[in-house]
């Protein structure tokens, strides 16, 4: 019996029939109710009927008795499942439980007031309230233990920040400026073609160091995108096997590049600009007019360490770079940014959309040594993605901004905008799937993800700067 109504639940996922859903196991019903609320930043109102089969009370019996009647409905930890849907497919849910006999009770409905509603209707219609709090209350109550733990992991003003700033979000607020759409530059399986059609597709080199980790996704990404990609290791260049001067793009990607032993990306760093053909080589990559570069993540602590971004020239004590995040620790969150207008060519027409995306680094916050270098960056446009809070202002705040860049500054290009260094990472969320949130009408409606654009952009970039 319960194999089949796990059966129909997950039928009932297929269908796109539910909106959510929680587990009663641990903690009993009032626990799943509670922490779908908190998860939904949202109110409930629940009326729950105990008939006189299962309270064995006649309408005689004390409010109290009744309550207490409650208490194993509430509290038991027996399977089951309590499940959100629309009212417009109610009918058709039912019909679906009802079909394979599965047990179900209607309990209550979503409220957009922050607000938790329980009540018990006894076997004589009299209504009677078991709990009416507000939400955000209860949910403080419930974070209490994480938010002292917390405390003693990070850095307590973050902590403390995050409560603040958690206790009434109204959530993320995505902008879409442009149509994310497949286009003519996708081309969904490259090798395919013939060996002599693969030639106009361009080169775009993945370059990884012992420790990184993000060449995956960032490989499948410029792939959709119509790029021949390669997968290069820094032994590959320092033994000779491969040379940039073939590429038209590379990207260097996310992870831990020797462990971050000397701080984030130094050691890969060090590999570059101590070993004097390899640093030549990449000189010259940089300077040629037709070439492009993305930094990801710890690919952009690199870029930003080699001087490729903001501008070249600047000396290497007021050189701009990422340090430690002000929490002190790893950060892993799906954060809000919004994109400026800037030279970049990688973010050509997105200009002015807010959109979610990964971040996962614990050195990450921008710092700019000397407060001019920083005001000139904004000036010429040069720091084009910024961290922003729910009404899309940039922010500092934590964990708004995960890391306390100032100004929420997350990315940097080069003035010609060929050249871009971002700490979140668009490789990640370039299909639908990997979003950690997405809104549902874009999600019903979008035919791809908006980050592929990015992607898309350098292809097409490609094909106008060609030989």
């Amino acid at each position: 019996g319960r194999h089949r109504e796990c059966l129909q639940i997950q039928d009932l996922i297929d269908k796109e029939l539910i909106l959510s859903g929680h587990d009663r196991s641990d903690g009993g019903l009032i626990t799943t109710l509670l922490e779908m609320a908190f998860g939904g930043n949202c109110g409930i109102e629940i009326n729950l009927e105990v008939s006189t089969q299962h309270s064995a009370l006649s309408t005689q019996h004390s409010a109290l008795s009744i309550q207490h009647s409650a208490l194993p409905f509430l509290f038991s930890e027996e399977l089951g499942l309590v499940i959100e849907y629309l009212p417009a497919n109610e009918d058709t849910i039912i019909s679906l439980l009802d079909e394979f006999s599965v047990p179900y009770h209607i309990i209550g409905k979503t409220l957009t007031e922050k607000r938790i509603k329980i009540s018990l209707q006894t076997p004589d219609s009299e209504l009677l309230t078991i709990l009416d709090e507000d939400m955000r209350v209860l949910r403080e109550i419930w974070e209490e233990t994480s938010y002292q733990l917390d405390r003693l992991q990070a850095n307590p003003e973050c902590v403390d920040e995050e409560r603040e700033i958690n206790f009434d979000r109204k959530g993320s607020q995505y902008v879409l400026t442009f149509t994310p759409q497949n286009g003519s530059t996708s081309s969904p399986c490259i090798l395919s073609l013939p060996k002599d059609e693969r030639d106009v597709n361009p080169k775009v080199a993945i370059i990884r160091e012992e420790g990184s980790n993000g060449d995956r996704e960032m490989t499948s990404a410029f792939y959709h995108a119509g790029f021949e990609v390669w997968d290069i290791t820094m032994a590959d260049m320092i033994d000779g096997r491969v040379s940039l001067d073939n590429f038209r793009g590379i990207a260097f990607v996310g992870g831990f590049s020797y462990a971050d032993v000397l701080d984030s990306a130094k050691g890969w760093a060090g590999v570059i600009r101590f070993n004097k053909s390899l640093y030549e080589q990449f000189q010259r990559f940089y300077e040629r007019p037709d070439t492009f570069s993305l930094g990801v993540c710890n690919g952009c602590q690199l870029m930003a360490l080699l001087g490729w971004v903001p501008w070249r020239g600047i000396p290497d004590n007021v050189q701009p770079r990422f340090i430690q995040n002000k929490s002190g620790r790893f950060e892993s969150r799906f954060s809000t940014i919004h994109i400026l207008p800037s030279p970049a060519i990688m973010l050509k027409g997105m200009e002015g959309s807010t959109l979610g995306l990964w971040v996962a680094h614990g050195e990450g916050r921008a710092y700019f040594p000397d407060d001019r270098i920083k005001e000139e960056t904004i000036q010429q446009n040069l720091a084009p993605i910024r961290f922003v809070d729910d009404n899309g202002e940039f922010t500092e705040k934590y964990p708004l901004n995960p890391n306390g860049s100032p100004s929420g500054i997350t990315a940097l290009c080069s003035p010609d905008g060929r050249h871009l260094a971002m700490m979140p990472h668009p490789e990640r969320a370039f299909l639908k799937w990997q979003w950690g949130y997405m809104p549902e009408d874009w999600r019903k409606n979008l035919e791809v993800s908006p980050w592929l654009r990015m992607f898309q952009n350098a292809r097409e970039w490609c094909e106008r700067n060609s030989e």
